[in-house]
């Protein structure tokens, strides 16, 4: 079997950069669409770009628990392998060390850069397996795992995590991160070579206008009626308890209101259990999320694990009066008081005493409401790919001497081209 998997995948190793295309790019992630997360949403609107601009992506990653072993991708090459449930992330899986592979895989056909997406032991291997080979290297800061280990009974693993993140990162040329607070926090916490990349919001797909009084009338709300609303994992880290607790204070003023929870995960059950006339929409995707959010009126956003939020830009493209804290994404988007409400870190008070006060005034709501959208306007993807690539080509012509043998492409056979979209193991 080892035998004819080699070869397949020599055949995967020659069609890398079929077309002509201005970079060779080696992603490799833990996560990737149809997995619904924000690393997964922002990777996949990345690729997208890089395809539409004529780059080759070729995407490592582990074969999820539910995957099609026959899907495939228009123009990604994918390399799969194997791997393991993330801990209370069931439906996700780590990809397993693989060093030896990565090297062998690169040895014959050398990407122009590798971007390490996430930080378990296959984003290890890429970056040993990088260095080794002296390639161009980057990587994406997204998940604040060591403020996630407080969530689950880990405190004491809090420091060797974020020792282990530092290390990893600080081993690649340039770290990109969604926030300029996140930045400068990294760079105080001895990150180096750290880098600005803001995320979009599709305008095109969030908007006001995909709001639906028909799928409010299944919630049980009419026109007139408050909808509070939350998209996101239903977990510990994202602190969705204090969602209820501000809905509860809020239906002392207002009975009629309706609580929407967009999403699912491990505390859905409790939730259901605590708080039984909620409505829980499970995960939505496209223009069926896009209909959510816009059906809802104030969205309650009290997590504080957040390196961005995709969620935050998509609520205020929504149309939506926003309570956040003031952290991530919301500190960079909203202006307190006039296109949503920010409110200082880990106050569950002030947090529930705002969503309160906006609820109760109907001016409130609407002067929120109505600037939300327009504040989002100008944050375009386009943007962010090409400020995406620019960030690696920086990074590729400082380290330009390394490449000497990825300006050749090899003579490609209509046997190589049929399978250059197809995902084979690895």
């Amino acid at each position: 079997m080892l035998p004819a998997m080699n070869q397949t995948q020599d055949l995967m190793i020659e069609s890398f950069a079929l077309q002509a295309a201005s970079l060779r790019i080696a992603v490799v992630t833990e996560t990737f669409p149809p997995e619904v997360n924000g690393v997964a949403m922002t990777l996949g609107r990345i690729v997208e770009g890089l395809l539409q601009r004529g780059h080759s992506v070729q995407l490592i990653r582990p074969r999820q628990k539910l995957e099609n072993a026959g899907a495939s991708r228009n123009g990604i090459e994918e390399i799969l392998s194997p791997g393991v449930p993330v801990p209370t992330y069931g439906e996700l899986r780590f990809g397993l060390p693989s060093k030896r592979r990565l090297v062998k895989l690169w040895s014959v056909r050398r990407p122009d850069i590798v971007h390490v997406v996430t930080e378990g032991p296959l984003g290890w291997s890429a970056v040993a397996a990088a260095r080794k080979l002296e390639l161009p290297l980057t990587s994406s800061f997204h998940t604040n795992f060591q403020s996630y280990s407080q969530h689950y009974g880990l405190s004491l693993l809090k420091a060797p995590i974020e020792s282990y993140l530092r290390k990893l990162h600080n081993r690649t040329q340039a770290t990109l991160v969604p926030t300029r607070a996140l930045m400068l926090d990294l760079q105080s916490r001895g990150y180096t070579h750290v880098k600005l990349l803001s995320r979009g919001v599709a305008a095109e797909l969030f908007s006001p206008s995909k709001r639906s009084p028909a799928l409010r009338r299944t919630w049980g709300a009419a026109e007139d009626d408050l909808v509070v609303l939350l998209v996101g994992r239903l977990a510990k880290e994202k602190n969705v308890g204090l969602v209820i607790s501000a809905f509860r204070a809020i239906q002392q003023i207002k009975s009629g209101t309706r609580l929407v929870f967009v999403g699912d995960g491990p505390l859905r059950q409790a939730l259901q259990a605590t708080c039984p006339e909620a409505v829980f929409a499970g995960v939505q995707k496209g223009e069926d999320l896009a209909t959510h959010y816009a059906s809802g009126d104030l969205f309650l956003f009290p997590s504080l694990t957040e390196t961005f939020g995709n969620v935050v830009p998509e609520a205020l493209a929504s149309g939506l009066a926003l309570v956040c804290y003031g952290c991530a994404a919301a500190q960079e988007l909203i202006t307190s008081g006039v296109n949503g409400i920010l409110v200082p870190a880990d106050d569950a008070l002030q947090f529930i005493s705002a969503a309160v006060s906006v609820a109760g005034s109907a001016a409130s709501l609407t002067q929120l409401r109505q600037a939300a959208a327009p504040s989002v306007a100008h944050l375009h993807w386009d943007a962010i790919y090409d400020r995406f690539v620019g960030h690696l080509t920086q990074v590729i012509e400082s380290n330009q001497a390394g490449f000497h043998a990825t300006s050749e492409h090899a003579p490609v056979d209509a046997v190589t081209r049929a399978s250059a979209s197809a995902p084979v193991p690895f």
